[in-house]
Order: structure tokens, then C-alpha cells, then sequence
């Protein structure tokens, strides 16, 4: 039995992801890689008013939701700090 989380991602995220630049995009993978582990890392938030979380690497962010039941992390949004928000 393992003790990861699955992870998967939104088709809008997958699409976003196309658009970050290669350098930020390899340090992007290794944080959302790392949430199969730890879902909650330090460092990570519970955005107000919703049942999400998000991450930080750089200037992009990476907004997630966690189902511990059935052990999931799924990928809702991946941005520009400026703009993953809106």
C-alpha cells in the first residue's frame, strides 16, 4: 500500500502549463511532482473561502485541491502571480 496521492490535472491546466517558459516550467513540475507526497507543503496556503490550496515557485503559482479520502490532488490552475487569481 502506498502512501502518495494521486495527481491530476485539469485540461485548462494542461493548457497553461504550455505557456510558462521552459526554465520555470521544470522547477513547476518538481513542485506539483512533490504534492503526490505532500499535499499540504510548507510554504502552501488554503486560499480564503474555498476548499483549495496553492503553491509557490517563482512568480507562478499553482492552485490545487486535496481529497484525502480517496487520496487525490488535483491541479485546478497554474499562472503568472498576477493573473492566476482573477
Amino acid at each position: 500500500m502506498t502512501d502518495s496521492y494521486s495527481l491530476s490535472v485539469k485540461k485548462s491546466a494542461e493548457r497553461e502549463l504550455r505557456a510558462i517558459p521552459r526554465a520555470d516550467l521544470r522547477r513547476i513540475m518538481e513542485r506539483i511532482k512533490g504534492l503526490a507526497n505532500n499535499p499540504r507543503p510548507v510554504g502552501g496556503e488554503k486560499l480564503s473561502g474555498e476548499d483549495q490550496y496553492r503553491i509557490r515557485q517563482g512568480d507562478y503559482r499553482v492552485v490545487y485541491t486535496v481529497d484525502d479520502d480517496e487520496r487525490k490532488v488535483e491541479i485546478i490552475k497554474i499562472g503568472h502571480r498576477r493573473e492566476v487569481y482573477r
